[in-house]
């Protein structure tokens, strides 16, 4: 289940000392993790270890981008962007129990299209100033509202932080996906857990 805080690797929680950091994220309450490693690699052994430590937490550990990656590593599936592997090919090599989640941005037919395939989740942004983006396109809140009749788990990301991520899942969002928010913190435990709270608190 894609719901809740949906933390996103940073390129030090790939490093050889990033099990601590994703521990800490886990441990303030982040219910699904995605290893994205842009500008490093990330050792296969490293991958194992990182998906064996979400299992250990009961959450999902999903890999972006990397169909082969996600397949070695074990993961519970692969986060796909628009030059990416197709939701069919992704599928086929990871077989109809994985998790396949894709990137919408701000675009309602691309993701309606995506449900038809088969993907899992639906993830939409920037919906607010991101570092890790500066130049993504801007999604509206409304955007949300409108994909809740295809039945999908909805990602948010882009920008979110505890202060305007209530409005996000009062819009319809499922999980709100984030890196710097949490990452960004040296109190990453305590920063996640002030996102996880909000869907504690918004009913």
């Amino acid at each position: 289940m894609i719901a809740g805080l949906y933390a996103v690797t940073d390129a030090a929680c790939c490093a050889r000392d990033g099990l601590a950091r994703v521990r800490a994220a886990l441990v303030g309450g982040a219910r699904v993790l995605q290893l994205r490693c842009k500008g490093s690699d990330l050792a296969i052994d490293d991958a194992r270890a990182l998906v064996a430590l979400g299992h250990a937490f009961g959450v999902p550990v999903l890999v972006n981008d990397d169909v082969e990656l996600a397949l070695a590593a074990g993961a519970d599936g692969v986060h796909l962007g628009r030059d990416d592997a197709t939701v069919e090919s992704a599928r086929a090599r990871l077989g109809p129990q994985a998790i396949i989640g894709a990137s919408c941005y701000a675009d309602l037919d691309r993701a309606q299209d995506l449900a038809r395939r088969g993907a899992d989740y639906l993830a939409f942004g920037s919906f607010y100033p991101s570092r890790t983006k500066p130049h993504a396109v801007r999604a509206h809140p409304s955007l949300l509202a409108a994909a809740r009749p295809w039945g999908k788990p909805l990602v948010a990301i882009g920008g979110i932080l505890p202060e305007n991520g209530r409005a996000l899942i009062a819009a319809g969002a499922s999980a709100l996906a984030v890196v710097d928010g949490v990452f960004g913190h040296n109190d990453i435990e305590g920063a996640a857990r002030a996102y996880q709270r909000l869907f504690e608190e918004t009913v």
